[in-house]
């Protein structure tokens, strides 16, 4: 019980922004990783019996959209668009430098828990590409260097 015990407030003001209470499951959802750090089996049960939905109906929403993880990820998180446009202008050849620098595979998580890397499909940065997203930060117009310099403030 998560939510109702630690974010008892948070919880009332996105259901009071919400006459369907179905409409704030995206928004609890968030709540959930913020305070855990990732959607929990316990929020996805604790979302669904707050908006009075399936538990499978929740976890629909959780393994479509991307910006949901369900299991821990590392203090960065880095999303590395690979659509297009990045991917026209070397983003699997910045993916693989993330690799060999972290020494982990998209989809991974290091060993001391300070970085996931992964690959999503589109930022909505085309102009800028290629892109990646750390935690809430975008870093356009990517190059090797500038990854490794990107890297470097990270720690």
């Amino acid at each position: 019980m998560m939510l109702r015990e630690q974010k008892a407030k948070a919880v009332e003001k996105i259901l009071k922004r919400y006459p369907d209470r179905r409409s704030a499951i995206i928004p609890l959802l968030w709540l959930v990783q913020r305070t855990a750090g990732y959607v929990t089996p316990d929020g996805i049960t604790e979302v669904a019996e707050i908006t009075g939905v399936t538990l499978t109906q929740v976890q629909e929403i959780v393994s479509f959209y991307t910006m949901f993880h369900q299991k821990p990820v590392g203090r960065y998180l880095i999303s590395v668009c690979d659509n297009i446009s990045c991917s026209l202008l070397g983003a699997e050849q910045l993916v693989e430098h993330l690799e060999g620098r972290l020494g982990i595979r998209a989809g991974e998580t290091t060993a001391n828990g300070l970085f996931s890397l992964q690959t999503v499909e589109c930022l909505g940065a085309c102009n800028m590409a290629p892109v990646m997203i750390i935690n809430e930060t975008l870093y356009p117009n990517l190059t090797t260097e500038k990854i490794d310099q990107i890297l470097k403030n990270c720690t």
